[in-house]
């Protein structure tokens, strides 16, 4: 029987894209080989990387200007290479803090240029997004992660300012309909919404190369990447393919605003029972709910073990919190059902009901 699966990362994807991946394995496209074995120079997995691009622009409505590149090394990567490919050593960014991600950029940000925080919610344990942000007028650009998969909070507005936006969006990517024009980069491990572990999409725009300086080794040129269409070593072949075949998934679905709406669909049921339900309490500000990820306590936490034996009995998977907040979590991403997280609902309502 197929799990009820809520893990944050590596997370579900649809039943069709596992099937299809799995049969890849054995005889791609009656190939006689393996995706694993085929060349990443061969004119096979060409077409899977110029069809993956492709899709990204379609899904995600990008002008020329902005280039897709499949990358390895996951988003972690990306909080130094953003750094170091748009920061000189004597220029300034703001980051804005809203949990370990962002605070984890800062850090490495810090190592090619001056960083300063134009906003923070540490001092409630990250349990809202700021609202008052200050951008200093010498800010070269404004890094945020857009959704935070250990605390549940995420940007439900964007800010608007007059330099380019770098973006962590690893968890929500694909999940709603972007105002590009806000961003210069966006960067995502692919684990969540993308495909599978292994690859990390970034986006760039034109604009944002040669920005620097510095002498940058090879591998860590944006530019360089984008030239050799994702190829300039040997890529993450079997995860790019599983992004492709998410990706066409998406598109049939109905693509990012279809999609959208069930996510919606899938947060307002899970939030709507937290909040009815007398045993639980959200971990966040009503407000600032992420829809991809849903944190949330037992008011009893001596109770904590039996809920986990409960959602265990009822086949529901990976919705214990991260060890820094603690309590429960449910990820919600674009390939769980809505009859998922109905099942989760059900077990919080019957827990309930025996202790009543």
């Amino acid at each position: 029987m197929k799990k009820h699966n809520f893990s944050a990362g590596p997370s579900i994807l649809p039943q069709e894209v596992f099937q299809e991946a799995a049969e890849s394995l054995v005889n791609y496209n009656n190939s006689g080989l393996s995706i694993l074995e085929i060349s990443h120079r061969s004119q096979m997995f060409i077409d899977i990387m110029d069809e993956a691009v492709a899709l990204v622009k379609k899904l995600l409505v990008l002008p020329d200007n902005y280039h897709p590149i499949f990358l390895s090394g996951g988003a972690t990567s990306q909080f130094y290479m953003t750094a170091m490919n748009f920061l000189n050593e004597d220029e300034t960014a703001a980051y804005i803090d809203t949990g370990v991600w962002s605070v984890k950029a800062i850090k490495d940000g810090g190592l090619y240029g001056n960083i300063v925080q134009a906003a923070s919610s540490e001092d409630e344990n990250y349990a809202y997004i700021p609202k008052s942000i200050n951008v200093t007028a010498e800010a070269k650009y404004l890094h945020l992660t857009t959704n935070n998969t250990i605390y549940g909070t995420q940007f439900h507005e964007i800010p608007t300012v007059d330099i380019p936006i770098v973006a962590d969006m690893s968890s929500d990517i694909f999940s709603r309909k972007l105002d590009i024009e806000k961003y210069g980069v966006i960067y995502a491990g692919a684990q969540k919404n993308t495909g599978a572990a292994g690859t990390t999409l970034v986006i760039i725009r034109e604009d944002m190369l040669k920005m620097v300086k510095r002498e940058l080794p090879v591998m860590l040129k944006y530019e360089n990447h984008i030239k050799k269409n994702s190829a300039l070593n040997t890529p993450p072949v079997f995860p790019i393919y599983v992004s492709l075949l998410n990706l066409r998934w998406l598109d049939r679905f109905g693509g990012v605003e279809a999609i959208r709406k069930l996510n919606e669909a899938k947060a307002a049921l899970i939030y709507q029972e937290i909040d009815r339900n007398s045993l639980f309490i959200g971990n966040v500000k009503t407000e600032d709910r992420s829809i991809m990820n849903a944190t949330f306590n037992l008011k009893d936490q001596s109770l904590t073990a039996d809920f986990l034996a409960a959602c265990d009995a009822a086949d529901i998977v990976g919705i214990k919190g991260h060890r820094l907040s603690g309590g429960f979590r449910a990820s919600m991403y674009n390939a769980l059902k809505l009859e998922n997280v109905q099942a989760l609902v059900d077990v919080m309502a019957q827990f309930e009901a025996d202790r009543n």
